[in-house]
């Protein structure tokens, strides 16, 4: 497992810029497709990557970047986004530089992926929905996004019929299942091809059906 450092000279400086940021799959300059995973808090980079081999996709590179103190922001996500900085704002300029990255070794946008899981869903929803763009896919496994309310208004711009994926329980302890329908709101609003899928009982996990759901979606793009 490969990792390089993100670029020092940042625009922005926080607690996860220098960070590192682990690699999986094909080489970048080989790859057709790409997707940047994000993890969720008390976990690692490498945790998440373990996915990678689950979606059976040979051609897609993997990026995942390690938050620092395996946290990217303090508290509930649906606190005051204040309490939560500088955090969440240096977890989403690393999400930019890595895009960027991507985007500038040659793989297309609607080629491009990001996946989180819990607070890295958090992330990566609230990357996408402030930064609307068309991607390869946005997919948000029990998360949402970011705090105490979600009003459409606040939220302009197109995503171009990029797919999402939401997936939660409905009694995850964490999140709300308002949230995940909020969540899923906003997206349609910025014209993303929404599919939300509530699993009962299931708890704060991934299932298979979840992984075969994004299987299907990296497959679409190549």
């Amino acid at each position: 497992m490969k990792l390089f450092r993100v670029d020092q000279n940042q625009p922005f400086e926080g607690p996860h810029q220098g960070g590192r940021i682990f690699e999986e799959g094909a080489l970048l300059s080989r790859a057709k497709a790409a997707m940047i995973m994000v993890h969720g808090r008390g976990a690692t980079a490498k945790g998440i990557l373990q996915l990678a081999p689950e979606f059976a996709q040979p051609d897609f590179y993997y990026a995942a970047p390690q938050a620092d103190q395996n946290t990217w922001y303090p508290w509930s996500f649906l606190e005051p986004r204040e309490k939560n900085e500088p955090g969440i704002s240096s977890g989403l300029q690393v999400l930019h530089d890595i895009l960027q990255s991507i985007l500038n070794q040659g793989i297309p946008p609607e080629k491009t992926f990001f996946l989180g899981f819990s607070q890295g869903a958090c992330l990566a929803s609230e990357f996408l929905a402030r930064h609307p763009q068309k991607l390869g896919g946005l997919i948000v496994l029990s998360g949402g996004l970011i705090g105490p309310s979600v009003m459409q208004e606040d939220y302009e711009g197109s995503l171009e019929d990029t797919p999402v994926f939401i997936g939660c329980s409905d009694v995850d302890s964490h999140v709300p299942l308002s949230r995940i329908e909020e969540t899923a709101a906003v997206f349609d609003h910025l014209n993303g091809k929404v599919l939300k899928k509530i699993y009962p009982g299931m708890g704060h996990q991934i299932n298979e059906d979840e992984v075969k759901t994004i299987r299907g979606m990296m497959a679409e793009v190549l």
